[in-house]
């Protein structure tokens, strides 16, 4: 746009730059034109890394030179003094990146199952609807839907037990395999939804006392 805008704008980049002036960030994560000075008592080192304040002030930061900064993020636990209750809505807030879902509308069929009294319309086809051909369920007492039934055996957890029980196999394999528990290792991901996912299952299923 024109200098002489008579609206008085001038949108070039180079002046909204100067404007709102951003440090240059290198490739390691450090920015390489900060003047600050590492934060770590004793240390006066530049500063060109930084590190979130604390959990509840992830946007407030720390300034640290390499080394500090490798120092912070290994000590760094993000559900440190959190209680389960908490770290396990931080888990599943997580799953949906921090947004609630809306649970999915029932089909019409759903309902009509439903008003037959029948919760998975698989039942209709007797004990070979829940039945899994390649796979043989040792130690299984009772008939569950197929979902279900996976559910028990990602978490490593027994049909018959309670929500209360298969809860606590939950919480054990979390603390393993998830990364703000485990040290940083990110190896098991995969599994870890899928023990999410597992708890949620059984959490929703009328098939386990509470």
């Amino acid at each position: 746009m024109k200098k002489d805008d008579p609206f008085g704008f001038d949108m070039s980049v180079s002046t909204a730059k100067k404007k709102n002036p951003r440090g240059k960030r290198g490739m390691s994560g450090a920015f390489e034109t900060s003047q600050r000075v590492c934060e770590h008592e004793g240390c006066k080192e530049s500063g060109q890394y930084r590190a979130p304040r604390s959990p509840d002030h992830l946007d407030e930061y720390l300034w640290f030179c390499k080394d500090h900064v490798k120092e912070f993020n290994l000590k760094w636990n993000f559900f440190n003094g959190a209680t389960e209750e908490e770290i396990d809505e931080q888990i599943q807030s997580d799953r949906v990146g921090g947004r609630p879902t809306k649970p999915i509308r029932k089909s019409d069929e759903q309902r009509a199952w439903e008003r037959l009294g029948v919760d998975d319309p698989h039942q209709v086809l007797g004990e070979n609807a829940t039945r899994n051909p390649g796979k043989s369920i040792t130690g299984s007492t009772r008939k569950l839907p197929p979902s279900e039934r996976r559910a028990v055996e990602v978490l490593e957890a027994k049909d018959h037990w309670t929500k209360a029980e298969i809860r606590k196999a939950y919480k054990k394999l979390i603390k393993i395999l998830h990364p703000d528990l485990n040290g940083g290792d990110r190896s098991d991901e995969e599994r870890l939804q899928e023990v999410v996912w597992a708890w949620d299952t059984i959490k929703a299923s009328r098939s386990f006392k509470e």
